[in-house]
C-alpha cells in the first residue's frame, strides 16, 4: 500500500538529495494519509523540510508511511484536531518513545510539534512534547533546524536551553507550573532558570507570498485538489473568533507576484483549485482574481471556495463560481439576532443574509450553507427565534435554494475575547430547539455533537493537569463518558470538568497559556469583552467575570 500511495502524487517542489551527514527526521500527521495529505500547514512543512539538504526525511501517517530512520534524531507532529493525541500516543509507543517527554533520554529524538492546536493552547499536551513551535511556520522552522544543527551533538538538555532561546520555540519541561491546590486554580507560571525567558512571543509572518499546495495526490480527501491560501487571518474579529484573533494582522496575497504565477503552476497537473482562507472574499482584488480564472482557458477548472463574508456574496460572484462548477457558497452568520450579532461583533444586518439567498439562486447556485452557532455569552430564548424567523425569510425570498444551517456550540477559545466564558448548559437544548424549528420549514439542519464541544471546550482551556487525564482517557475509548470516568479517577488531583468547560472565569486568574504571547495583549482582549457585555440584556455574566 505504502508505494502506490506515495506513488500517486504529483509533486509541485524538488526534494533535494540529503547530505552524507544529514539529520534523519520523521515528520508524522497523527491521522491517516487522505486525512493528512489534505492538510496545507502539513504539505508546506514537509516541503521545506525536504528542500533542506542537511535533513534526511521521512513521512509517517497512521495508515502509511515511507522508509523510517532507524535512528530518528528529530520526530516532528502537526497537529490540526485536538482528538488526534489518541494517534501521537500511538504512535510514540510504535517507536518505542516514552509517552512523556521527562522519560525521553539521550537515545530517544527530539520529539516537536506545530499547527494550529499547540499554537492555540500546548498545555494539556505540554508534557508529551519536548518542543513546541509557535505560529506560522515562514521562518520559524528554519530557525529551529538551524539552532539544533549548533547543538546537535550535545547532551539533550543543551540542546533544550539553545532551543528555548529561539523566538517561537516553547521547551515545556523549562516552566514551572504551581497551583493553589491540585484542584484548584494556577498561582504561577515562571521558567526554572533566569536565562529561559518568561514570555514566548507567537511568530507571524508578514510577507505576502502565502502558502500553496506541494502535492496533488488523487488519494487526498479533496481528490486532486491544488490549494491556494488567498488571505491569513480575517479583519472582522467575531470576538469569540480563534481563526480571527490567534493569526493577527489580516494578510492577503500578492495577486500579480504571487496567486496568479502559483495557481498556474498548480493548474498545469490538476484542473480542480481550492481557494483557502477565514474570509477569501475579502482579498482587495478577489474579483479580479476570479475574472483571472474565468479566463477560456481554464474552462474546465472545478473551483471551490472557503467560507465567504455574506455581504460580499454578489450575483456575479455567485454566477462566476457557478460557471466553475461550484454548487455551494458558505457564510457565517452565527445568529439570526442582532443583539447577538452586536456581542460577538459581527457586522452584518438580516438584509444582507436574505441578500445573499437571493443573490446566490440568481446567480445560478443550487445551495447556500450558512453556519449558526448556540450559547453565545448573553444569548436568550428569542435570540433562538430570531434565526428561525431569519431562516425562514431566506427561504421565502430564494425559493428553490436549498438551505442548510450547520450549527455549533459556543466554545472558548485562548487569546480571544470570550475565553473566560464557559460553555452554556443550555446549549443541548438550544440544538433541539432549532432542529424541531426548522425541520418542518424545509431547512437542513446539522448540529455539531454537543458532547464532542465539551471535549473540545476542555482542551481549549485545559492546563498541563490534563495530560494523566489523557492518558486515562485513551484506554477508556473516545467517548465524553470516557473523560467523565477518568475524572473520577482523578478526583481531588485534578480540577474537576465544569472548572474547565462551564465556569466563567475571573479576568484576574492566572490562564494556562499566560506565558504565551498571541498577537493581542490580555489588556486589550479584556477591552473587547468589555464592548461587547455592552450589549448584554442582564449584568449576571458581568459580576461573574470581572471579580
Amino acid at each position: 500500500m505504502t508505494s502506490s500511495v506515495f506513488n500517486s502524487e504529483r509533486l509541485l517542489f524538488t526534494p533535494v538529495t540529503p547530505q552524507t551527514d544529514a539529520i534523519p527526521l520523521i515528520f508524522a500527521f497523527p491521522n491517516e494519509y487522505t486525512v493528512g495529505i489534505t492538510s496545507l500547514g502539513y504539505q508546506v512543512v514537509w516541503a521545506t523540510l525536504a528542500m533542506r539538504d542537511d535533513l534526511q526525511v521521512s513521512r509517517l501517517f497512521t495508515d502509511t508511511q515511507e522508509s523510517l530512520p532507524r535512528q530518528p534524531e528529530i520526530l516532528g507532529f502537526s497537529v490540526s484536531w485536538e482528538l488526534d493525541y489518541v494517534n501521537i500516543f500511538n504512535i510514540l509507543e510504535s517507536l518505542d518513545i516514552p509517552l512523556r517527554a521527562g522519560e525521553r533520554t539521550e537515545s530517544h529524538p527530539l520529539v516537536f510539534g506545530g499547527g494550529p492546536v499547540l499554537t492555540a493552547n500546548p498545555e494539556p499536551f505540554a508534557d508529551f512534547f519536548d518542543v513546541i513551535l509557535l505560529g506560522d511556520g515562514e521562518y520559524l522552522l528554519g530557525n529551529f533546524i538551524d539552532a539544533y544543527k549548533e547543538v546537535r551533538n550535545a547532551k539533550r538538555t543543551v540542546k533544550l536551553k539553545r532551543l528555548s532561546q529561539v523566538p517561537g520555540i516553547y521547551i515545556p519541561s523549562l516552566y514551572h507550573v504551581e497551583y493553589f491546590s491540585d484542584d484548584g486554580e494556577i498561582k504561577s507560571i515562571h521558567p526554572i532558570d533566569a536565562d529561559i525567558p518568561a514570555v514566548i512571543q507567537k511568530q507571524t509572518y508578514r510577507g505576502n507570498t502565502l502558502s500553496a499546495s506541494t502535492v496533488v495526490t488523487e488519494k487526498a480527501a479533496w481528490e486532486n485538489i491544488f490549494m491556494v491560501e488567498v488571505v491569513r487571518s480575517c479583519p472582522e474579529m467575531c470576538r469569540f473568533c480563534l481563526a480571527s484573533y490567534l493569526t493577527l494582522p489580516f494578510r492577503t496575497a500578492s495577486l500579480e507576484n504571487s496567486l496568479i504565477p502559483v495557481i498556474e503552476q498548480g493548474l498545469k497537473v490538476t484542473n480542480r483549485l481550492g481557494l483557502l482562507g477565514a474570509s477569501v472574499t475579502q482579498h482587495p482584488e478577489f474579483m479580479d482574481l476570479l475574472d483571472y480564472i474565468m479566463q477560456p482557458k481554464y474552462d474546465d477548472v472545478r473551483l471551490s471556495v472557503a467560507s465567504v463574508r455574506t455581504n460580499t456574496v454578489t450575483e456575479k460572484l455567485a454566477q462566476t463560481l457557478a460557471k466553475r462548477d461550484t454548487r455551494s457558497l458558505t457564510i457565517a452568520v452565527e445568529s439570526g439576532s442582532q443583539k447577538l450579532r452586536e456581542i460577538i461583533n459581527k457586522k452584518l444586518a438580516n438584509e444582507e443574509i436574505i441578500q445573499a439567498g437571493i443573490n446566490s439562486k440568481a446567480g445560478g447556485l443550487s445551495s447556500l450553507k450558512l453556519y449558526g452557532m448556540v450559547g453565545i455569552p448573553g444569548e436568550e430564548s428569542e435570540d433562538l427565534e430570531a434565526t428561525v424567523t431569519m431562516m425562514k425569510a431566506v427561504k421565502k425570498a430564494a425559493p428553490g435554494l436549498r438551505l442548510t444551517l450547520g450549527c455549533s456550540t459556543f466554545v472558548p477559545k485562548s487569546h480571544t475575547p470570550f475565553q473566560w466564558f464557559g460553555v452554556n448548559k443550555q446549549s443541548e437544548k438550544r440544538l433541539k430547539f432549532l432542529q424541531k424549528n426548522l425541520k418542518s420549514h424545509g431547512v437542513d439542519f446539522r448540529p455539531e455533537s454537543y458532547n464532542w464541544s465539551v471535549i473540545q471546550a476542555l482542551l481549549s482551556r485545559g492546563d498541563r493537569r490534563l495530560s494523566s487525564l489523557l492518558e486515562l482517557t485513551r484506554g477508556f475509548g473516545d467517548s465524553v463518558g470516557s473523560y467523565k470516568r477518568a475524572f473520577k479517577e482523578l478526583k481531588g488531583k485534578i480540577p474537576n470538568l465544569d472548572f474547565y468547560v462551564y465556569s466563567n472565569w475571573s479576568t484576574e486568574q492566572i490562564l494556562p497559556w499566560n506565558h504565551l504571547q498571541g498577537p493581542l495583549p490580555q489588556s486589550t482582549l479584556i477591552k473587547h469583552l468589555t464592548e461587547a457585555m455592552g450589549h448584554f440584556r442582564s449584568g449576571a455574566e458581568i459580576i461573574s467575570i470581572h471579580k
